[in-house]
């Protein structure tokens, strides 16, 4: 993103077509987080359902049940509704928690590729055109509105890793988990490990899901900044393009 120096129409040309752009490109990132977070908070809500009945649940002992018969003691209808996860008799580990912990592993790898990514743009943005805007004196007034604006990209670069390590751990944390109905009523006739270990996921879950939201206040508390310094460099590519006299 740097911006080789040169005069100063071709540079506020420039700077128009990186303020246009990458305004553009924030109004997506503006909602894109917080459709993540809704998706992270049904499945940590999920996870809370099954693990607070899994901590009084009494294990049955089934004998010759259906396949395709419910587990009565270990499944709870809100987890039902919200991601359709269901323990049958005859089968492993249900399909929707299968999907689950992969939506968890997809997230993080693409929220640690987003955070990367964006912090090392910002760090070639301040360096390189930022530090460009110095030599625009028109621009002077609104030079720490357009700094504004990459600190606050820079500062979800950093949320983005953490992000992306809080639900790789939740997802080695379920990964303790065996979720075969036998496996599970072992577990609930002995130590109850795996509520214990739901809940600790579902929090990390949680922490991730505000942090997307608080990336997406940081990316709205810029839509001001990007529209005032937008309609200036505008304005001053006017005055350049008008004819002169004589």
């Amino acid at each position: 993103m740097a911006i080789q120096q040169h005069d100063p129409t071709e540079l506020l040309d420039q700077i128009e077509n990186l303020t246009r752009t990458h305004r553009e490109h924030e109004l997506y990132y503006s909602q894109a987080p917080l459709d993540d977070a809704v998706s992270l908070q049904r499945i940590s809500r999920t996870l809370k359902a099954l693990a607070g009945q899994w901590q009084t649940a009494t294990p049955l002992e089934v004998d010759g049940a259906n396949r395709y018969a419910g587990c009565d003691d270990l499944n709870v209808q809100a987890a039902i509704e919200q991601t359709g996860v269901l323990f049958l008799e005859g089968e492993g580990e249900p399909g929707e928690i299968t999907r689950m912990k992969r939506e968890l592993r997809t997230q993080a790898a693409d929220h640690e590729q987003t955070g990367t990514w964006l912090g090392e743009a910002m760090q070639s943005t301040w360096n390189g055109a930022a530090k460009a805007l110095l030599q625009i004196e028109p621009l002077a007034d609104l030079l720490a509105e357009r700094h504004r604006i990459i600190a606050a990209n820079w500062q979800n670069a950093g949320l983005n890793a953490i992000i992306a390590g809080l639900l790789t751990r939740a997802d080695e944390i379920l990964d303790r988990i065996d979720f075969t109905p036998a496996a599970l009523r072992a577990d609930l006739a002995d130590r109850r490990l795996a509520p214990r270990y739901l809940y600790s996921a579902a929090e990390l879950i949680d922490h991730a899901a505000d942090l997307l939201a608080e990336g997406a206040v940081l990316v709205h508390e810029s839509e001001r900044r990007w529209r005032v310094f937008s309609e200036r460099v505008n304005a001053l590519r006017a005055q350049k393009a008008e004819p002169t006299e004589g």
